[in-house]
């Protein structure tokens, strides 16, 4: 190796805190707050700048039973359209307390200082979305993410006690016995090593959008949390279950993937194929024909404002609208470049697209030189969002490892099979909260425990391993090879041939990732050694997606299988628990959680028999 691992033992930055939060998002800086309050001392440590995280690219808004746009609106309609949505496969145990919460969050945002879009009342305005039976999205535009980021930001850098650590990459988590000590990281800029000592831990690291090929996802987004939890033996869950969102860019190829909200549809877009057909009236599933309306003139009603009528299909849940499009396109009926016209000129005003859509009608105009005010947008799937992750207890967010906590899209159990739009801004806010909360609550009963010199050295060598002077393998090309092979096999429709093939291939690439080569003679701003580290947990939690979606055998939500197109409603409650196995390959176990309870059932029963 180039470093000696004693020398940089020597080296090593020491930091303490009570509550450490990894990931600096909606879930990571609403985490903080409730930790800082709490008067602990907290530590913020952020791969990327501070409001710079993935959560400043959701648009269309934040998702909470307020009432406000339709006074019918209720938790527990939220409820039921979150069940829903997630084909009951969701933790309902953590969708009541959201559903529940959701509003509270959204006024303690506005009370801090958020600046959302008002009603002619003055209230806090709420848009249609996709799922939801309601205007339920409280938005700023089309950048309701930013506004978010930037207001919790505001509040966070006000506190005496929260201190933040930009542009550090946390690479390992130290446990002992079940328990959270700390974790080790580096920072991007100068190489410094860190070792963070700390009570309780959150962990609130986002997705792994960038496996793939064509996605939303920003470049932070490579599977971290997800992957140094792995190692360090928590419980992940539902990682099969991958979001691909209808509506991204599909031209030019330069801006392949970029996302289209769904902002556009709940503001009265429609789909159509090459045809001029708004062909999603073929596609409407029999579970959701009660919402759903099934001919163009009963949509046109609801668009006109129909408070009776039911609503178009263009709204209906993100999984569905995505494999109609695919569906349209194999059968030739796409748009020249592969997806499907998303028409948005001749339902509004120009003046209305650009007040309620500016940020779609300056994307669309710089990046493929088309007026939205104008003309239609050509848009298809893209990865998105992924519904699974860490595993935690609903009410407190703990993982099976003692202090470690987690929230936010790296946390599973909220989403089910499939998110609605709109929930993931407030699922941060809700469970951010809870997270903080509970991590400051713990580090207030126990004791410090401190690092050993044979755990630093561990971390040290995993971190600086790509600088080997034996190690052969391109960081860059080894990722563009693991977005071809999930796009192509763990991808939105997947096979038991294929998910083999993948699991295959990936143990290859696993041995392979072991050999990335960083270049260069420093560490100081050496992106390939970022790189290298992001591809070796990118290849691990591409592994732990296709042992999940092969073994569930049944299609539900954002999981396809071609050889079991149906879903099996046997397996409803059951989760596919997977943790490392002594192989270092996942390791799957079937798992039964309880169903639910008659009163949560009765709720679901009273909104859909309401009609």
């Amino acid at each position: 190796m180039k470093y000696n691992v004693d020398e940089e033992l020597s080296k090593v930055r020491r930091a303490s805190y009570d509550v450490l939060i990894i990931g600096a998002g909606g879930a990571g800086l609403r985490a903080a707050i409730s930790a800082a309050e709490a008067g602990v001392k907290v530590g913020v440590v952020t791969k990327s700048l501070l409001g710079k995280a993935h959560t400043v690219m959701a648009e269309g808004g934040a998702a909470a039973a307020l009432g406000n746009a339709d006074s019918r609106d209720n938790w527990k309609v939220h409820f039921r359209d979150t069940m829903k949505g997630g084909k009951f496969h969701n933790n309902w145990k953590m969708v009541e307390i959201f559903a529940k919460e959701a509003p509270d969050r959204i006024r303690e945002l506005e009370m801090y200082g958020a600046v959302f879009d008002r009603t002619e009342e003055g209230k806090i305005n709420q848009r249609n979305f996709g799922g939801h039976k309601y205007p339920r999205l409280a938005h700023v535009g089309d950048r309701t993410g930013l506004e978010l980021i930037r207001t919790l930001q505001d509040k966070v850098i006000h506190f005496d006690n929260v201190t933040i650590e930009m542009e550090t990459t946390i690479v390992s988590l130290i446990v002992e016995n079940g328990e959270a000590k700390g974790a080790f990281g580096y920072n991007r800029q100068t190489g410094e090593l860190v070792a963070f000592s700390a009570k309780s831990i959150v962990m609130a690291t986002g997705g792994f959008g960038k496996v793939y090929r064509v996605t939303s996802n920003s470049w932070e987004l490579t599977g971290d949390g997800e992957s140094i939890a792995y190692r360090a033996g928590i419980e992940l869950t539902d990682m099969e279950f991958v979001q691909f969102h209808p509506t991204g860019m599909v031209y030019p190829n330069s801006v392949k993937g970029i996302l289209v909200t769904e902002g556009v549809r709940g503001e009265g877009g429609i789909l159509l194929n090459n045809k001029g057909e708004r062909f999603m009236f073929r596609y409407i599933p029999e579970m959701f024909k009660v919402d759903y309306a099934e001919t163009e003139e009963e949509a046109e009603r609801w668009f006109k404002g129909d408070p009776n009528a039911r609503r178009p299909p263009e709204l209906l849940t993100r999984d569905v609208v995505a494999k109609a499009i695919r569906a349209e396109v194999k059968a030739g009926r796409g748009s020249p470049h592969g997806g499907a016209f998303l028409d948005i000129a001749s339902r509004r005003t120009p003046e209305e697209i650009k007040k309620v859509l500016p940020s779609m009608h300056h994307q669309f105009l710089k990046l493929a030189k088309l007026d939205i005010t104008k003309e239609p947008m050509e848009v298809g799937p893209t990865a998105h969002y992924v519904m699974g992750g860490i595993r935690v207890d609903g009410e407190t967010q703990e993982t099976n490892i003692k202090g470690v906590f987690a929230a936010g899209e790296a946390a599973a159990g909220l989403h089910g099979a499939n998110r609605l739009g709109g929930n993931s801004l407030t699922d941060l806010l809700v469970f951010g909260k809870l997270a903080g909360d509970h991590a400051a609550k713990r580090a207030k009963e126990v004791e410090m425990k401190q690092i050993k010199e044979d755990e630093l050295k561990a971390a040290i060598s995993y971190a600086l391993k790509p600088f080997d002077e034996d190690n052969t393998e391109d960081p860059y090309l080894l990722h563009n090879e693991l977005k071809e092979l999930m796009e192509d096999y763990v991808g939105i429709i997947r096979t038991e041939e294929g998910l083999k093939t993948a699991l295959e291939k990936l143990k290859e690439m696993a041995a392979r990732a072991e050999k990335v080569k960083a270049s260069g003679e420093s560490r100081a701003y050496n992106a390939s050694w970022h790189q290298a580290l992001d591809v070796k947990n990118m290849v691990t939690v591409s592994m732990i997606v296709a042992a999940g979606a092969l073994a569930r055998k049944e299609s539900r939500g954002g999981h396809t299988r071609e050889d079991f197109p149906n879903t099996d409603e046997s397996l409803t409650n059951v989760l596919y628990v997977i943790t490392k196995g002594e192989d270092g390959m996942p390791s799957v176990r079937e798992e039964k959680y309880p169903s639910m309870p008659d009163y949560l059932q009765e709720v679901i029963k009273e909104i859909e028999e309401a009609k």
